[in-house]
C-alpha cells in the first residue's frame, strides 16, 4: 500500500498530470506548502493553473516526457490514460506514480482528524458548511472543497492544525482508497454509469467504504436516505445518524421553508434535547439534510455546538450551487452544477417558490453515457421548469458513439411535460432567451459543464445595452 508521510525524505520533486483539476490543484497547493517542488502539467491554461503558477508551481501547458524528469514522485488524475506521454515516461523511468485518490487517501493518515464527506448529491455544499464552521482558530484546519467557497477565498485553505477535510467522491470506487476518522455518507444513488455495472454495485461500493473504518472513527449516515442508512452494519466505527422526518441522533424540527425565499428554518434537537432555532442562508430542503451531517460532523468531533451552528448560519452558498449571477431588467440570472436526475428535481423544487413570472431552465447534459442510461428518470425531471431548453451534451471524458443525443431527451422530456426544446449551440440559446425572456422570470443553467457561460453573457450583452 502506498504510504506518504508528511517531513521524510523518501520523495522531493512532485508532478502532477491533469494538475488544473479542483481536487487535484488543491493537493498541489499543500504539498507546496509542506515544503516539495511542485510542478504540474494540464490540456491548456484556466485561471486555477495561473493561480498555481502565482503561488510559485510551475505549470507546463499539455503534456510532454521531459517535463517529469526531475520528479521522484508523479500523481495523475483520474482523466489520464494510460498512454499519456507522462505516465508513459514514468513508468519508463520507474519513477513512482500514484492516482489522485490513492495519493489523497495516503495524506488523510497525516492528520489526527480527518473528515471525508461522501454522496452522490451534497458533498460540496455539506463540506463548505463544515469549512465555515471550523476554519478560524483554534481548529486551522486543512480544507479542499470541489467548489470556490468564498469563506475560504477558494477552493483550498491550508492549516497548521490537526484537521483535515475533504469532499470524497465514489467515482471509479475512489472512496475505498480513503481512510478518514469520520466518514459522511448523505446519500446513494445510481450515477457514473460508465464505471459502476448498477446501483448493487454502487452500494457493494460504498459498503467496503465504510467498512474502512475501524472501531474509534465515526460514520454519519442519513436516515431520510434508505441506501445511505442500509450501510450501518458495514462498519466497525460508531454510527451517527441524522434526518428530518423521523427520530435520530441529530433532527430537524418543525420544518418551515419560506414560500418567497425558499429558505427554510428548523430546530436543531440533538439526542432528544432541543438545542437551537436554524434559520438557512441558502434554498431547498436537501440543504436540510446538508446541514444536519455538517452540524453532526463538527459536534462529534468536540467541535463546541455553537460554532458548529455559527458555520451553518454562516454558508451563503458555493459557486455553481444555485448561484446568484445577477439581474438586469428584471430578470435574474442563476446557475446550478446539478447534472443528475435527482440533483435537477430538487434544484428546481428549491428555486420554484422565488419565481415571480417563469422559471426557465437551460440544461446541459453532462456525459453521454449518463444521459443514456438515466433518461427516463431525466424524463421526469423538469415537471416544475416552465420552459426547459435542452443544450447539445457535454462530453467531459467521453467519446460520441451516435447513440444518445439531446433530441432523444427532449423528446423523453416532453412525453411527460411539454415544454421541452432542443437548442444545441450556445450562441443560439443566447439569442433564444434574449428574445424570449420578460421581467419576472428566472433563467437557470443548469449542468456540470461549461453552460453556465450563457449566464454571464446574457448580463453582459444586457449591461451593454444598458
Amino acid at each position: 500500500m502506498f504510504q506518504f508521510q508528511f517531513g521524510t525524505t523518501d520523495y522531493h520533486h512532485i508532478h502532477f498530470i491533469g494538475i488544473g483539476g479542483i481536487s487535484m490543484s488543491g493537493l498541489a497547493a499543500l504539498m507546496l506548502s509542506k515544503g516539495y517542488t511542485i510542478s504540474g502539467s494540464d490540456r491548456k491554461a484556466s485561471p486555477i493553473t495561473e493561480h498555481l503558477q502565482e503561488l510559485g508551481i510551475t505549470v507546463y501547458e499539455d503534456h510532454d516526457p521531459a517535463q517529469i524528469e526531475d520528479a521522484d514522485l508523479v500523481v495523475y488524475t483520474d482523466a489520464i490514460q494510460m498512454d499519456n506521454p507522462e505516465y508513459r515516461a514514468a513508468v519508463a523511468k520507474k519513477i513512482d506514480i500514484v492516482d489522485r485518490a490513492t495519493f489523497l487517501g495516503a495524506v488523510m493518515k497525516n492528520f489526527h482528524v480527518s473528515i471525508a464527506v461522501s454522496g452522490t448529491h451534497g458533498k460540496t455544499t455539506t463540506t463548505s458548511m463544515i469549512a465555515t464552521a471550523i476554519k478560524d482558530e483554534p481548529f486551522s484546519p486543512t480544507i479542499m472543497v470541489g467548489g470556490n467557497l468564498g469563506e475560504i477565498s477558494g477552493n483550498v485553505r491550508i492549516g497548521d492544525g490537526d484537521f483535515f477535510l475533504t469532499e470524497a467522491c465514489e467515482y471509479r470506487a475512489n472512496v475505498l482508497k480513503y481512510f478518514p476518522s469520520t466518514a459522511i455518507i448523505l446519500n446513494i444513488d445510481e450515477d457514473h454509469l460508465d464505471f459502476f455495472d448498477n446501483i448493487d454495485h454502487i452500494l457493494e461500493t460504498f459498503r467496503a467504504y465504510a467498512g474502512n473504518l475501524g472501531e474509534g472513527d465515526v460514520l454519519i449516515l442519513n436516515k431520510d436516505d434508505e441506501y445511505a442508512y442500509g450501510m450501518k452494519d458495514a462498519t466497525k466505527g460508531r454510527v451517527v445518524t441524522f434526518s428530518y422526518k423521523e427520530a435520530a441522533d441529530y433532527e430537524a424540527r418543525n420544518l418551515v421553508i419560506d414560500s418567497h425565499t425558499g429558505r427554510p428554518s428548523y430546530d436543531l434537537y440533538i439526542r432528544g434535547e432541543k438545542i437551537a432555532p436554524i434559520q438557512l442562508q441558502v434554498m431547498g430542503l436537501h440543504n436540510v439534510s446538508n446541514s444536519l451531517a455538517a452540524i453532526s460532523a463538527c459536534v462529534e468531533n468536540n467541535i463546541p455546538v455553537e460554532d458548529a451552528i455559527k458555520g451553518v448560519l454562516g454558508y451563503h452558498g458555493v459557486g455553481r450551487r444555485l448561484e446568484y449571477k445577477g439581474e438586469v431588467n428584471g430578470i435574474r440570472i442563476i446557475d446550478d452544477y446539478a447534472h443528475h436526475p435527482t440533483e435537477i428535481a430538487s434544484t428546481l423544487h428549491a428555486l420554484k417558490p422565488t419565481v415571480k413570472n417563469r422559471l426557465i431552465c437551460i440544461f446541459q447534459p453532462h456525459t453521454y453515457t449518463r444521459t443514456k442510461l438515466l433518461l427516463d428518470s431525466f424524463s421526469h425531471s423538469f415537471s416544475e421548469s416552465d420552459m426547459t431548453i435542452i443544450a447539445d451534451i457535454y462530453a467531459a471524458r467521453e467519446k460520441d458513439y451516435g447513440d444518445i443525443h439531446s433530441r432523444t431527451l427532449v423528446n423523453a422530456v416532453k412525453a411527460n411535460h411539454d415544454s421541452a426544446i432542443y437548442i444545441g449551440e450556445q450562441d443560439d440559446i443566447l439569442d433564444y432567451i434574449k428574445e424570449k425572456s420578460r421581467p419576472g422570470d428566472v433563467i437557470l443553467t443548469m449542468g456540470a459543464g461549461d453552460i453556465f457561460r450563457v449566464g454571464e453573457r446574457f448580463l453582459e450583452d444586457a449591461e451593454k445595452n444598458v
